[in-house]
């Protein structure tokens, strides 16, 4: 059980719902006013980087050319 704590599939899951979770809070953020920008700006560049290391995972996960 305890190697499923640290499986790269539940690794792309939390990675996943994080990537959600910014998404829901830049949304939130966007209609605040004042806005502030470079907070936009880190959680914009957190969401891509998230983005970045899920498609790498997925990638490792499911290789696309036969091995």
């Amino acid at each position: 059980m305890d190697s499923n704590l640290h499986s790269p599939e539940r690794r792309l899951i939390e990675l996943r719902m994080e990537h959600a979770d910014l998404d829901a809070l830049i949304d939130r953020t966007s209609h605040e006013t004042p806005l502030d920008e470079l907070m936009m700006r880190r959680l914009k560049k957190r969401r891509l980087a998230l983005r970045d290391q899920i498609y790498r995972l997925e990638l490792a996960l499911d290789p696309k050319e036969p091995a």
